[in-house]
Parts: structure tokens; sequence; C-alpha cells
């Protein structure tokens, strides 16, 4: 938890305003984190990934059902974005107020709060298997692919839609730190989950 709050920390106070490469880094990180994070839940079976205290809570397999399907819209737009890119780096990497606030309300709290989702996005009352695990991995490895080719991209010229609107146009980086930030959220989600259930357990 003290790790989180960490980089929680680290996210507020430096995001706004950063370089590409410690922005670019940071998220790496994160990306890292989390397949381990992810790797680790490949011990548990799969009645376990499916627990869930209530009907309208998510269980562990459907909180990353709900991030994979965030990925299958949001890594072939940055792909695409970054095939297009046409501004080279100048090194530093503002965020815009817009962003700022959707990567703000992403960040995971100690407490976390309720948020709607959509309805297409939503995975309540789906019973997965651990093909649900293998597809986060798959899209993560992704990830770490597009990050690395983003150092020498302009993170503040090179744009991308969102999944709520095609209209709405984020900063690449911005875009980065609301799916990354949107990931930690729902594993810590997951996290809890697990240790609701062993709670029960006892």
């Amino acid at each position: 938890m003290l790790a989180k709050l960490k980089r929680t920390k680290f996210a507020q106070n430096q995001a706004m305003k950063a370089t590409n490469d410690k922005l670019i880094e940071d998220l790496i990180d994160r990306t890292k984190a989390n397949l381990k994070r992810v790797e680790a839940l490949r011990q548990m079976d799969l009645t376990a990934l499916n627990w869930k205290s209530s009907p309208d809570r998510w269980s562990v397999l459907e909180c990353i059902e709900h991030l994979n399907r965030y990925a299958r819209f949001y890594n072939p737009e940055i792909k695409m974005r970054l095939k297009d890119a046409r501004r080279r780096s100048d090194g530093k990497f503002k965020s815009s107020w817009l962003g700022e606030y959707f990567a703000q309300s992403m960040l995971p709290k100690e407490k976390l709060n309720n948020m709607k989702t959509f309805t297409e996005m939503n995975p309540n009352q789906g019973h997965f298997d651990i093909s649900v695990i293998d597809a986060f991995e798959h899209f993560q490895h992704e990830l770490l692919e597009m990050l690395d080719d983003s150092r020498k991209v302009n993170l503040v010229k090179t744009k991308t839609s969102i999944s709520i609107s095609t209209w709405i146009k984020l900063r690449l980086g911005d875009t980065y730190r609301v799916v990354i930030y949107h990931n930690d959220r729902h594993l810590l989600q997951a996290e809890n989950a697990i240790a609701l259930m062993r709670s029960k357990e006892r």
C-alpha cells in the first residue's frame, strides 16, 4: 500500500509538468508493476477469481475484463496516433486542464470512490476464465512497446480520441496517464476483493 501511495504522490506532484522521459519512465514502471500484480493472480483458482461479495460487486476477473475492454479501444487508437505523429518531442510535457482532471479522477485512493461505468464497459454478471488474464498481459506488453515508441514523439501536440467521445481529444501524455492510472485503480479494486474474500474465510 505504501508503494502505491508513493506512486500516487509522484503523479500528483510531477505529471502536470514533467519531462517526457520522466513521465514515460514512471508509466513504464507502473505498467510493469501491474503485470507482476496480475501474474500473481494465476496462483488462484477460477472459483476464487470469480468470487463476488454481492451481485452488484465485481469479481477479480470482472475488474480485469473491464480493463481489457478499455484496452481494446485505447491500444489501437494510440498505435494509429503514433504512426501518424509528425511532431518530434521537445523533451517537455505539460498536462492540459482536462487531461489533468481525467487523470486525477482515475488515480487510486486509499478508499476507492464509486464511479459510474458505461454499459458496454461493465462486465458484471460475467463468468470468466484465465483467458481474461492472458488478454490483459497481451495488452500491457503492447502498451509497454507504445510507451517506448513515444520517447521521441511530442506528447503534447500528438492527441488521441477518448472512449467516451471521439470528439474530445487529449494530449497523448494525458491519455497514457488516464489509461495506466485506470489500470492501477481497478487492480487495487481486484486486490480488495481478494482481501475481502479471505477475511470471510477465516
